[in-house]
């Protein structure tokens, strides 16, 4: 019998986090339990109607339904530019400049395909997006230095503790898990660090709309051209399942990434990506975002509200998160012990030690739920309390 052995750098990868708490729930769920599911970051609210009737209708044409390119659909190339000049006030150039992703995540894990070297040192935020430290690092047998965000510098990477011989640096702003967020002259002093230290700076702003107060997140293109950028379909405009995103910035760096794309996919379909674009040509000309994105942002909003209160009445001392649908706090003990006890309550959070090991005491809770299950967790966390 032929002995199937994984490679060296599968077998490095560790378990991917939300595959485990996908089996725990799965596993609640086979004995009867009642679930309010606040693990993976999943919108329950639908994609509009107005963006879900542009695919069918797309999808029914024959020419819909071949194959794209690499670098995305010209269309959508241009509505993600005229998006960033009414958006950011950027000029960005859709041929050499715009990449059409499968999501973000991909896109993430590509750009270092594309660019660094083994042996090469990646640095990744911790916490932070477990791709950075995980398939982008170890696909490439590069070296993942993870630098600690801390609770008291609000969870802002400090670059001067970052190694200078980086080939490459990952940032998010609004930032998963923490829901931190940050102004245009830190960027720009990330980005100057970059600069001078000939690092890639790589951008992930998937949550960039999914702001909060008044709060607008910045573009890192803002601070200068010699970035890449990603952003994604599937917060903003509740397109999870659609597989869609993009990537902006240098043109060298965009043609990195099309040319690791080319031999890996063939493009997002053509009928989605005509429904990316129905989304982002949606926003008014200030850059405002439409009244089907204003409406969602106000549902997350009120369930945001409703969950940092009832948190803090149970003692939990929870700052409120201007950006993002996560709410981050310490949970005052082990994140998996946490994680665990909230599972026999039916109720799933995502522990912190799965996005880094200086996170190990907090928990991240996605506001994906109504109000009326955020309230009803409460509830039984409350019970849980007063039994003890």
């Amino acid at each position: 019998m032929v002995k199937f052995e994984q490679a060296e750098r599968l077998k490095k990868l560790p378990p991917y986090l939300f595959v485990r708490l996908e089996e725990l729930t799965a596993a609640k769920r086979k004995e009867g339990a009642d679930i309010i599911d606040f693990g993976i970051g999943d919108p329950d609210l639908p994609a509009s109607e107005k963006v879900v009737k542009a695919m069918q209708i797309a999808a029914e044409l024959d020419v819909n339904q071949k194959y794209s390119s690499s670098r995305g659909e010209k269309f959508l190339r241009d509505s993600v530019a005229k998006w960033y000049k009414k958006r950011f006030c950027l000029d960005v150039n859709p041929d050499t400049q715009v990449c059409i992703t499968l999501g973000s995540k991909e896109a993430i894990f590509n750009i270092s395909q594309a660019f660094v070297n083994p042996g090469e040192k990646i640095i990744a935020p911790s916490p932070g997006y477990p791709v950075y430290s995980g398939a982008s690092t170890l696909f490439n047998e590069a070296e993942c230095v993870n630098v600690p965000l801390r609770e008291e510098n609000n969870w802002l990477l400090d670059v001067s503790a970052c190694p200078t011989d980086a080939k490459m640096l990952y940032v998010n702003y609004p930032n998963n898990p923490t829901g931190a967020t940050c102004d245009l002259d830190y960027v720009r002093k990330v980005y100057d660090w970059c600069q001078r230290t000939d690092t890639i700076l790589c951008y992930d702003n998937a949550y960039s709309e999914m702001c909060f107060d008044g709060y607008r997140a910045p573009s890192a293109l803002q601070a200068g051209p010699d970035c890449i950028e990603f952003g994604s379909f599937s917060k903003t405009f509740n397109m999870t399942g659609f597989r869609l995103g993009y990537a902006v910035g240098h043109p060298d760096l965009v043609g990195g990434l099309v040319k690791c794309k080319g031999q890996i996919d063939s493009g997002a379909p053509i009928f989605i990506q005509k429904a990316g674009a129905v989304a982002l040509d949606a926003y008014n000309e200030d850059g405002s975002p439409p009244k089907s994105v204003q409406a969602n942002m106000e549902i997350f909003a009120e369930r945001r509200s409703v969950l940092v209160n009832g948190l803090r009445d149970l003692g939990y001392n929870v700052a409120t998160p201007k950006g993002t649908f996560y709410v981050w706090f310490n949970c005052g003990i082990g994140s998996m012990e946490f994680t665990e006890k909230m599972l026999d309550l039916g109720i799933v959070v995502t522990p912190g030690s799965g996005f880094g090991a200086s996170a190990e005491g907090y928990v991240r809770v996605a506001i994906t739920e109504p109000v009326e299950r955020i309230k009803e967790a409460l509830n039984r966390m409350k019970k849980a309390q007063e039994v003890k």
